[in-house]
């Protein structure tokens, strides 16, 4: 199994939500991508992100395949229309 972590900056809190919902709106949609959680920071520390997503997928192929679907590119697009900045690491899990 691949784990797939994203945090997001936004500047817009009311964005980051709305980029939650979508991101949550992949769940079942996507072959081989076999959960996801997304969530809205509740500490606000300085080095803190907005927004936080969790993705597992049954392998690297599946990980791959995420990348490309036109769910994900959707929502990719909308994030990246709004967001500040981001960080992600992949690791087998």
């Amino acid at each position: 199994m691949l784990t797939h972590i994203v945090l997001f900056r936004f500047e817009d809190l009311a964005r980051a939500e709305e980029a939650r919902q979508k991101l949550l709106s992949m769940s079942g949609q996507i072959p081989g991508m076999l959960s996801v959680e997304a969530g809205l920071d509740v500490t606000r520390s300085p080095r803190s992100h907005e927004l936080g997503l969790i993705t597992r997928h049954t392998d690297r192929e599946a990980l791959a395949a995420y990348q490309v679907h036109p769910v994900h590119e959707a929502v990719a697009a909308f994030i990246r229309t709004h967001m500040s900045g981001a960080a992600s690491v992949d690791f087998e899990s």
